[in-house]
């Protein structure tokens, strides 16, 4: 009835690993655990640099320089949504024309029955109560 997506198997994410672990470390001879780069002496460490700083916002009312660039920023991330929303809807498998008309037809006669079903309750319950109150 509903969309179906498309997953990865479990298996290429373990096809994956394996490979990282087979490939031949870059730069030299690195540790396989944890406890073995604790034991490297520290001049034979990687060093760990932190990311880059972020840029500061801007400061409100900062001219026409500043709205031109937040509306620039603003069709960017426009423009990087709707190109993965184009690689998501690429992944759903549709369902063809005969499962679409073949559920929309289920749909509309379950409709039909309940508010059948609801409509002769409702006219019976009413009758009932104008009974008792006569």
């Amino acid at each position: 009835m509903g969309r179906i997506l498309r997953k990865k198997p479990a298996a290429a994410k373990k096809r994956r690993k394996a490979e990282a672990e087979a490939q031949p470390p870059q730069g030299g001879a690195e540790p396989a655990s944890a406890a073995a780069e604790e034991r490297r002496p520290a001049e034979n460490r990687p060093v760990r640099t932190a990311p880059p700083p972020r840029k500061a916002p801007a400061p409100a009312g900062g001219g026409a320089a500043a709205g031109a660039e937040s509306a620039e920023r603003f069709w960017q991330r426009a423009i990087r949504f709707l190109r993965e929303v184009k690689v998501e809807l690429k992944k759903v498998t549709w369902p063809s024309r005969k499962q679409a008309m073949g559920s929309t037809i289920v749909v509309i006669v379950l409709v039909l029955l309940i508010s059948t079903f609801l409509g002769l309750v409702d006219l019976a319950l009413s009758t009932v109560v104008r009974a008792i109150f006569r």
